[in-house]
């Protein structure tokens, strides 16, 4: 399924009527990209898939050494071996890395600055850090949904990695793939959003930064021998990175959606999408509706740009009906705690597009066993290969989304049978792909 190089497939759209197909999807993205130079062998898409899910999730958090000539070789999957993530029948192909030879990934050296000098400038931007530390091991990453960036990078750390399918090498020499750890996410919001705050406010250059590294990366001989081909960036912040995707395009992209990339700079041929991390409290009571006493909720901003428009028309054709909580909110402890509060006793949970077509508010209502309404013509989700979305949210296009009354009939017409079925899926799909150790 290779496409001619230059004309990525475009991202494809979801709707009520025509659901997204889900046969391994995602590991079709990274093999067709790699067979475009026939560098990396095929097995490599499975790999890094269950490269990026284990670092996500990984519930360990030991401290991390600074000198890379100690730092271990290897990292386990051990976790995985037994998970569904593995496991195959007809609709799914993916094969037990187990089977394969192990894909050996190098991760690059980067300069201080890059990595832990990121989180050191956002904590100074904020005046809760006064200089850098010398122990890197005190430093917590800030956390927000965008902080798969570290746990990819923390992963590759790890010790005790012996006999994993993926092997963390030192010699560049031996490296099927070369991972840049730079924290392009936090990097875009290190300077404080409300001016007159004190610290680095006015000094932090993500854009010079960007500029940086590529100068770094362009001076490496495995860089220049395939254009960064074989390199993997994550930029999942949707405006990560923005300064230079030209100039890592053909790298693997770890990203959140394709909301702002064009398809030459992005595509399902080569790129890999993750998902937030939820931001509120799992739902560890019992499968039911009963406590359930809202049919929908949704808080968030009512006024987005793009595909997230729409939100003010659902606003106007929801507000008033009965059993529907929906309310304008932006970003704090207080409006987590409501939202906490909302979707753990409403049966579904509205998921419109934000600026671009995803959000964590997803991953929010997945752990909270609140099933999703997804309205958003155009969206790509995480783990598409191994998660059938159809058996844990109800898709529905934006059209039939705004007319009045259209979905809280369709919504009115779903049994408890159905509900519970849903939460039982809901429940499954978040203890392996969204735990609640991932919650900050």
């Amino acid at each position: 399924m290779t496409e001619p190089r230059g004309k990525p497939r475009k991202p494809k759209s979801y709707s009520a009527s025509s659901p997204p197909p889900y046969s391994n999807g995602i590991t079709l993205i990274l093999s067709s990209a790699m067979a475009r130079k026939s560098l990396l062998k095929p097995t490599l898409a499975t790999i890094l898939i269950i490269l990026a899910f284990y670092a996500f999730f990984n519930t360990f958090l030991s401290p991390i050494d600074s000198n890379p000539s100690k730092l271990p070789s290897t990292f386990s999957f051990d976790s995985f071996k037994s998970s569904s993530l593995l496991s195959t029948d007809s609709s799914n192909s993916l094969e037990s890395p187990s089977s394969s030879p192990p894909v050996k990934v190098y991760l690059y050296d980067l300069p201080r600055k890059f990595t832990y000098g990121v989180i050191e400038s956002y904590l100074m931007a904020r005046d809760s850090l006064k200089s850098p530390v010398d122990d890197v091991s005190t430093l917590k990453y800030p956390g927000h949904q965008h902080s798969a960036e570290w746990w990819l990078f923390k992963d590759l750390l790890w010790e005790d990695r012996y006999g994993s399918p993926v092997i963390r090498v030192l010699d560049p020499e031996e490296a099927d793939l070369f991972y840049v750890p730079f924290f392009s996410s936090l990097s875009l919001v290190v300077n404080p959003i409300r001016p007159g705050m004190v610290g680095n406010a006015g000094v932090y250059s993500d854009e010079e930064m960007q500029e940086s590294l590529i100068k770094w990366l362009e001076g490496q001989v495995y860089w220049k021998r395939n254009s960064g081909l074989d390199h993997v960036f994550i930029c999942q912040d949707p405006n990560a990175l923005y300064k230079v995707i030209d100039r890592i395009k053909n790298g693997v992209l770890l990203i959140s959606d394709f909301g702002r990339l064009r398809p030459d700079q992005a595509s399902l041929v080569k790129d890999v999408i993750l998902p937030y991390s939820h931001r509120i409290n799992p739902f560890n009571g019992e499968i039911g509706v009963k406590e359930r006493k809202s049919l929908l909720f949704f808080m968030g901003n009512r006024y987005r740009k793009e595909g997230g428009k729409i939100r003010n028309e659902l606003f106007q054709v929801l507000e008033g009906e009965a059993d529907v909580i929906i309310k304008h909110g932006t970003q704090s402890r207080e409006s987590r705690r409501m939202a906490t509060q909302g979707m753990h006793s409403s049966k579904f949970c509205l998921h419109p597009a934000g600026d671009t077509p995803s959000a964590c508010r997803l991953f929010d209502a997945i752990v909270s066993l609140c099933v999703p309404v997804i309205v958003s013509d155009h969206i790509e989700l995480p783990f598409e290969d191994v998660i059938d979305y159809r058996k844990v949210a109800v898709f529905v296009d934006s059209a039939s989304a705004v007319k009045r009354g259209y979905l809280i009939k369709k919504l009115r017409a779903v049994n408890k049978e159905r509900i519970i079925k849903y939460q039982q899926e809901l429940k499954a799909v978040s203890g392996v792909y969204f735990p609640s150790a991932f919650f900050f």
